[in-house]
């Protein structure tokens, strides 16, 4: 690292502390992290770093592929009772591989922070910013509805994007692998289809499942009540 990075570090020090974002020892720009977290890793893997059991990753879908979400809270800094300002990470796989992070910022911790310090933050651990010239709208399915693309920091394989509420002060930043975003999103809307498909045959086996549930337990009632009865 350069004196030129050193001293731009030192000085972006308390805005890299509030948002949680740190770079690397020796080098800045290194898209394929977050935190100690390697987008495309194996699910067991966060789930060490996290200190979760992979057992408790969510299946979201399980066909055309393997769709999980694994949620962590950050705990506070070092042995300080400070909150983490990342309130809430969401580690989303596609067949195994960390394919998606996806960042919630604590709004309170982060309170008074504007634009231009997220990113300026973000920037000494990422590189240089790509900004649009209006706020670019997230596409439909991406991440959810009403929210906007702020600054964006890729290369070839890896992007993060500062994303914002449009209907409040929220923040969140995004990290995915390019190769499974396209792949994953397709699979995700290619599940939503097959599920659209399967509801009125899936509708008819469970409503046939209540009513057999139903018959054995009047048979139940049946068999004890029978041979008590007088008339």
């Amino acid at each position: 690292m350069t004196k030129v990075q050193q001293t731009a570090l030192r000085s972006a020090f308390p805005l890299l502390l509030a948002l949680g974002v740190m770079p690397a020892a020796t080098s800045t720009g290194d898209l394929s992290r977050y935190r100690s977290f390697q987008l495309g890793t194996d699910l067991s893997t966060v789930a060490k770093q996290a200190g979760t059991n992979p057992s408790e990753a969510k299946l979201i879908h399980s066909r055309p592929a393997l769709i999980q979400e694994l949620e962590w809270r950050p705990q506070p800094f070092g042995s300080t009772s400070e909150k983490d300002p990342a309130q809430d990470v969401v580690f989303s796989f596609y067949d195994g591989e960390l394919s998606q992070i996806v960042v919630d910022y604590d709004r309170y911790q982060t309170e008074g922070l504007t634009v231009d310090d997220f990113i300026d933050a973000i920037s000494i651990a990422y590189g240089p910013a790509t900004r649009p010239t209006a706020p670019a709208k997230v596409d439909p399915g991406s991440y959810s509805d009403q929210e906007e693309i702020l600054a964006q920091w890729q290369d070839s394989q890896y992007r993060f994007d500062l994303i914002r509420s449009a209907y409040g002060s929220g923040f969140k930043l995004v990290g995915v692998v390019k190769k499974l975003e396209v792949s994953a999103q397709a699979a995700t809307l290619a599940a939503k289809r097959l599920d659209d498909q399967e509801a009125p045959q899936r509708e008819a086996a469970q409503l046939a499942s209540e009513e057999q549930a139903a018959k054995a337990k009047l048979e139940k009632a049946r068999l004890v009540n029978k041979p008590k009865f007088r008339p």
